[in-house]
C-alpha cells in the first residue's frame, strides 16, 4: 500500500492528508430576483463590476458618469442596451431601477448614497464606505427608514482564499482564534501616474481596508482593544505616498498583524495564517490574487481544499449577488453597512496611529479629515 502523502510543515502541523470540509465559498446568485441595476461612476474599477455583472447575466440598464465618454464606453463594451447619463439625479428618477451601484470616490458618495436611499433604491457602496463613522451609521439608519438595503462592496470577502477562511472560522472549525497574521508583498508603485498618487494613506486606508474587513470577519465578536501602525516610503519607489505599512492589533487572548510591502518587485507573496484552538489555516499565493492552495491543519492531519475562482472579478460578483440575495430573502446582507463599520473603525485607528506614532483605541477615532482623499502634495517621497 502506498504511503499517504504528508506535508513538510513540522511535526506539530504535519500528518496524513485528510478530506477538506466542503464549504460554499463561491458567490451565489439569487434564485429569481434579477432587477434593473444602475451604475453611478464609470472609472477604472467599474470594468470589474461590469465584467462580473455581464457574466452573471445581471440586468444593468443605466450607467452614469460626469465624463460622458466613460459611461458610453461601459455601455458599448458591456451592456449595449443600457442608457447613459451625466447627471445621477436623472438615473435615480427612473422608477424601474431597483438597485444602484455607486462606484465613485468617498467624497462623492457622501451625497450620492443618501440620494439613492431617499429614492428608495437598494444601494451598493464602493469601499472604503465613509470618512465619518457617525455618517455611516446615519446612512444605515436612513436605509432602514426607507425600507431598502445598503451594502458595501467589500469584494475581498469573496476572494476564494478569504471566503474559505471566513466560512471555516464562522462555522467554528478553528475554535477560538488565537492569532491572525495577514501579509501582502506586492508592487503598488503603479499608482504614480494616477489620481491615487495624491492619497497619502493609499496603503492603510484605500488598499488595506480589504484586510481590515477580513480581519474583522475572522475575529467575529471579539473587539480590538488597541491598534498600533506605522508607514514609511520604500527605497526606490516613485509614488508619492508611503508604500510600506504594518499594523498590530490587540485582542483579549489573541493578536493580529497586517503587513503591506507595497514596493515588492520580486517574489511577490500574499499570505494568511490563522491559528485557532482546534485548527490552523495557512494559505499563500502570488500577489493578492487567488491562492493556489490552502492548508487546514488539525491533530488528525492536513486538509488541502482546491480553491477555484478569482478575486477579480469574482469578488465583485460576490458583493452584488449577496445584496440581491438579501433583497430576495428579505434579510440583511452579510456585507451590510453596519457590519462594515466595525472594520472601518479599526482602519481609522490604524491611520491615526501611523500619523501620531501612538496606539489608538478603535471606535474613538470617528472620522478621517485629511490624507485619505486625492489632494495636492508638494512633498517629494523620501528615498
Amino acid at each position: 500500500m502506498a504511503k499517504k502523502k504528508t506535508y513538510g510543515l513540522g511535526k506539530e502541523s504535519g500528518g496524513p492528508t485528510i478530506a477538506a470540509p466542503n464549504l460554499p465559498y463561491h458567490p451565489k446568485n439569487p434564485r429569481r430576483y434579477n432587477p434593473p441595476i444602475g451604475l453611478i461612476g464609470c472609472g477604472g474599477i467599474s470594468e470589474q463590476h461590469l465584467t462580473a455583472y455581464r457574466k452573471a447575466g445581471y440586468n444593468v440598464v443605466a450607467l452614469c458618469d460626469l465624463i460622458p465618454e466613460r459611461a458610453e464606453n461601459g455601455r458599448r463594451q458591456f451592456f449595449p442596451d443600457a442608457q447613459t447619463y451625466t447627471d445621477y439625479r436623472d438615473l435615480l428618477k427612473r422608477d424601474d431601477i431597483e438597485v444602484v451601484d455607486i462606484a465613485t470616490h468617498p467624497k462623492e458618495r457622501a451625497y450620492l448614497i443618501p440620494a439613492s436611499l431617499k429614492a428608495r433604491k437598494h444601494t451598493l457602496s464602493q469601499k472604503p464606505f465613509v470618512l465619518d463613522l457617525d455618517k455611516g451609521y446615519h446612512f444605515a439608519k436612513l436605509a432602514d427608514q426607507k425600507g431598502v438595503l445598503l451594502a458595501v462592496n467589500q469584494n475581498g470577502r469573496w476572494a476564494p482564499q478569504f471566503a474559505y477562511t471566513r466560512l471555516a472560522v464562522g462555522n467554528g472549525l478553528l475554535g477560538d482564534i488565537l492569532a491572525a497574521h495577514l501579509h501582502c508583498h506586492w508592487n503598488h508603485d503603479w499608482i504614480t501616474p494616477t489620481i491615487f498618487n495624491r492619497v497619502h494613506h493609499i496603503i492603510l486606508y484605500d488598499y488595506a481596508i480589504h484586510w481590515f474587513d477580513i480581519l474583522t470577519c475572522i475575529m467575529g465578536d471579539a473587539q480590538a482593544k488597541r491598534v498600533y501602525a506605522t508607514i514609511c516610503h520604500a527605497h526606490g519607489q516613485t509614488a508619492t505616498p508611503p508604500l510600506l505599512g504594518e499594523t498590530i492589533i490587540e485582542y483579549d487572548g489573541a493578536q493580529a498583524t497586517l503587513a503591506f510591502d507595497g514596493f515588492t518587485q520580486f517574489g511577490q507573496l500574499d499570505t494568511i495564517y490563522v491559528a485557532g484552538t482546534k485548527r490552523t489555516i495557512n494559505s499563500q499565493g502570488k500577489g493578492s490574487g487567488c491562492h493556489e492552495q490552502l492548508l487546514l491543519s488539525t491533530t488528525k492531519g492536513i486538509a488541502a481544499p482546491k480553491l477555484e475562482g478569482s478575486w477579480f472579478p469574482g469578488g465583485f460578483l460576490g458583493s452584488m449577488s449577496e445584496l440581491l440575495r438579501a433583497v430576495e430573502e428579505k434579510r440583511s446582507p452579510l456585507n451590510s453597512a453596519r457590519d462594515n463599520l466595525r472594520g472601518l473603525a479599526v482602519c481609522f485607528a490604524a491611520v491615526i496611529s501611523a500619523e501620531t506614532g501612538q496606539p489608538q483605541i478603535p471606535g474613538k477615532i470617528r472620522k478621517l479629515t485629511r490624507n485619505v482623499s486625492p489632494r495636492r502634495i508638494n512633498v517629494k517621497p523620501r528615498r
